[in-house]
C-alpha cells in the first residue's frame, strides 16, 4: 500500500467522525467470534464506541473495556460498559482476566505521518500496521489468568503470517476462527492460547 493510499484510506473510514471509532466490518467479525468464545472476566482492548463490549457483556459475568481515548471512553461508559483509560493493558493487575479481546489499529501509514486527531489515531499501524499488536502481544500473557485466551483482529494489511509469528514468539498458540474477504483486505480473527501461564502479584494496579 502507497502513502497515498493510506491516507485516501484513512479519509474514507474516518468520515465524519473525528474523535472515535465507529462499528465496522471488522467490530462485527471480532463480536461474532466473542459471541462464540469470550468466557469469564473479559477485556477488551481499544474498545472505541464500546460497541463489541457492548455485544460481549450479556453472555460473560463482566466485561470490560480500555482506551487511550477519553472520549472513547465515556462513550463506551454511554453504553453502560466499565471503561478504563488506559495504554493497552497497561492499567491492569496480572492474571486479570480469562478472555481479551483486541481489534488493533492496522492500517499501515508513513511514519512521517503525523497524527493529527483520535480517529487517525484509531487507525494507524505504523509503517508495518503491527505497531500496537507487538506490544499487547509482549504484555498479554501477564493479564491472562491461568488458561485464558485472547481473540485478535487481524488484517492482510498488517501481514497475517507476521502477526502468527508474533504470537508464537509471545508464546501462544494461533488458531483462525473467523476469516471474511473484501476487495482490498482479508480479516481474519486469531484464537490465541497460552497453557502454561502463571499469574504473578502486581501492586498498583486495577484489579
Amino acid at each position: 500500500m502507497t502513502e497515498e493510499e493510506s491516507v485516501s484510506g484513512l479519509a474514507e473510514r474516518r468520515g465524519e467522525e473525528t474523535k472515535v471509532y465507529q462499528p465496522a466490518e471488522d467490530s462485527g467479525l471480532l463480536a461474532d467470534a466473542a459471541a462464540e468464545f469470550a468466557r469469564g472476566r473479559t477485556l477488551e482492548v481499544g474498545t472505541g464506541s464500546g460497541w463489541v463490549a457492548e455485544q460481549v457483556a450479556g453472555s460473560v459475568p463482566e466485561m470490560v473495556a480500555a482506551d487511550v481515548n477519553p472520549h472513547a471512553c465515556q462513550q463506551a461508559r454511554e453504553r453502560g460498559i466499565e471503561a478504563v483509560r488506559t495504554n493497552l493493558t497497561d492499567a491492569f493487575a496480572d492474571g486479570s482476566f480469562e478472555t481479551v479481546l483486541f481489534n488493533p489499529p492496522y492500517l499501515p501509514t508513513d511514519p512521517e505521518n503525523e497524527w493529527d486527531d483520535w480517529m487517525e489515531q484509531a487507525l494507524s499501524g505504523g509503517e508495518s500496521g503491527r505497531e500496537l499488536i507487538e506490544p499487547f502481544l509482549d504484555d498479554l500473557g501477564r493479564v491472562l489468568a491461568p488458561g485464558g485466551q485472547a481473540l485478535l483482529l487481524v488484517s492482510s494489511l498488517a501481514g497475517f503470517e507476521e502477526v502468527e509469528a508474533l504470537a508464537r514468539d509471545a508464546g501462544f498458540v494461533p488458531e483462525e476462527v473467523r476469516q471474511e474477504s473484501y476487495p482490498f483486505e482479508t480479516l481474519s480473527i486469531l484464537r490465541l492460547t497460552r497453557f502454561s501461564m502463571c499469574a504473578k502479584p502486581s501492586s498498583g494496579k486495577i484489579e
